[in-house]
């Protein structure tokens, strides 16, 4: 939970990075399911690898992204050069843009 909570406003991270920096790569879904049954954690800061929003809870969550500065398009987190990912490998965070 230290790794999520984290992840600062305007930041975002994907659940693989989440796992990974948590001491547990590979755990991507596994982070999702601490997310769904825990509460105060900053869970819309946590997207897909391809920067996909929570399936169910995207107008929610792309509502929270934008209101702490990140770009939202089409239910996707936009990063810098608007690749449409989120993350890739090497990296800890995608910064807003």
């Amino acid at each position: 939970m230290r790794v999520i909570t984290a992840i600062r406003p305007g930041e975002v991270a994907t659940y693989g990075e989440v796992a990974e920096e948590a001491g547990y790569p590979g755990a991507a879904r596994a982070v999702g399911g601490v997310l769904a049954r825990s509460d105060g954690l900053p869970w819309w800061r946590v997207v897909a690898a391809n920067g996909r929003l929570v399936p169910g809870h995207e107008l929610e969550q792309a509502r929270r992204l934008r209101a702490e500065g990140t770009p939202v398009l089409r239910h996707r987190v936009v990063t810098d050069a608007g690749r449409g990912r989120a993350g890739r490998r090497g990296t800890r965070r995608v910064r807003r843009v």
